[in-house]
């Protein structure tokens, strides 16, 4: 596909499902665009003395089951549909694990490793006194993504509450623990990422605790992939990583803890003893049980699909795979466990902190991994069974089980 528009290709894997289910053209309209969008002009005062000018977006693709929830990505190459597409992910997210919310996405055009913390928490104050109107814990919930962090949702937190005059710790999730972040949130992503693993294992007969892994991009979810995969599946052996600045390899296998250090230290896995280097796109075609896409989108495409090996690919990252490379691992037999449910683990414990913020009381780690665990494991259950019944691949199952219940809620409410 030569064009790799995010939203376009959003569209395109919905148009698919509406076609197998059947909704009538008012309900596949509907579903197709967001129902309210914001862009905003922020000026930032910088440590220099100079005023840069930033710009900013708010999506609220579908409300119908609950308040819009949704990341904010800092990213330089951030643009408007790139953050509908995500928010339009984020709807049939929220659906497939069946929680009460609704998808929206934020961002910031801009780089913050160029910026200081004053400069950060400066855009992040901002970024709320331009968009508070449009945010409440019963109307669009922030969260962290791409490049931002619990201090930044603290100081947007804290932004919101002065502008309010009263406390709604509720109003964003992913923030740190003594402002009312929950426990599990840091690794929530990753690990219900592993917990569809486990499951897909099952299903394929694969052995998970003798499985060999990849995981390309070592951020946060790379990371915490890594490090999950063994916890959780009682074993594997991790043969590659990867993050924007390339990759390294050992057959023999790679201990997660210490790439996790080299790269807390080093700040890229490069040079990691014991490992030769590889590339990103290699790293994707090894021949592995489970392969963790986890960087950002459009790293499979119709050009390599038919070299990936992977028997898994879990995709921890948004968007990894175009629709013309999807059809061709399905036809390989690759089993994808598509973003939408893969990486479902982080809005799950977000609205688990909701929850909590909500009544003022505060779950254990072990209610928290047990919630998460029986979330997930019903949501692919779920689509698993929806991809036997139809004779479809697991991303197209995961649509027809989420745009069904939001279609749902829009005839319930009479929007259509």
């Amino acid at each position: 596909m030569a064009e790799l528009n995010p939203f376009k290709i959003s569209q395109i894997q919905l148009d698919e499902a509406v076609g197998v289910l059947g909704l009538d053209k008012g309900t596949h309209e509907l579903l197709r665009w967001p129902m309210r969008e914001f862009r905003f002009t922020l000026p930032v005062k910088m440590d220099t003395g100079e005023t840069r000018v930033f710009h900013g977006y708010r999506v609220q693709y579908n409300g119908a089951r609950g308040p819009t929830k949704g990341g904010l990505r800092w990213h330089p190459d951030e643009t408007i549909d790139t953050v509908r597409a995500l928010a339009a992910w984020m709807t049939w997210k929220t659906a497939v694990v069946d929680i009460p919310l609704g998808g929206g996405k934020g961002g910031v055009t801009c780089n913050p490793k160029e910026m200081s913390d004053g400069e950060k928490e400066r855009l992040a104050r901002a970024y709320i006194r331009a968009a508070a109107p449009h945010l409440a814990v019963d109307r669009d919930v922030p969260a962290p993504d791409v490049y931002t962090t619990p201090q930044i949702m603290a100081w947007m937190m804290d932004e919101y509450e002065t502008i309010a005059g009263h406390k709604h710790p509720g109003m964003i999730t992913g923030k740190p623990i003594p402002l009312g972040g929950s426990q599990g949130r840091g690794d929530a992503t990753a690990r219900g990422g592993v917990y569809t693993v486990r499951e897909a294992a099952k299903v394929l007969n694969i052995d998970a605790a003798k499985a060999t892994y990849a995981v390309q991009g070592f951020g946060n979810a790379g990371q915490f992939g890594a490090s999950l995969h063994q916890e959780i599946l009682g074993g594997g052996t991790l043969v590659a990583i990867s993050d924007s600045g390339g990759g390294v390899m050992s057959k023999s296998g790679i201990d997660p803890q210490k790439a996790i250090h080299h790269k807390l230290e080093t700040g890229r896995v490069a040079g990691l003893p014991g490992t030769t280097p590889i590339s990103n796109e290699d790293l994707l075609e090894l021949d592995v049980d489970v392969l963790y896409p986890s960087a950002l989108e459009n790293v499979i495409t119709g050009d390599n699909a038919g070299k990936i090996k992977a028997k898994i690919s879990c995709e921890l990252a948004n968007g990894p795979t175009t629709p013309e490379a999807d059809k061709i691992l399905f036809e390989k037999g690759v089993f994808v466990i598509p973003d939408f449910l893969a990486n479902a683990g982080g809005v799950t414990v977000s609205y688990f902190e909701q929850v909590q913020n909500t009544y003022n009381y505060y779950w254990t780690l072990d209610d928290i991994h047990s919630q998460l665990d029986r979330k997930m494991t019903d949501a692919f259950q779920a689509v698993y069974a929806m991809s036997k019944k139809e004779k479809v691949h697991m991303r197209l199952a995961a649509y027809l089980v989420s745009v069904s219940r939001v279609a749902e809620a829009c005839k319930l409410r009479g929007w259509v």
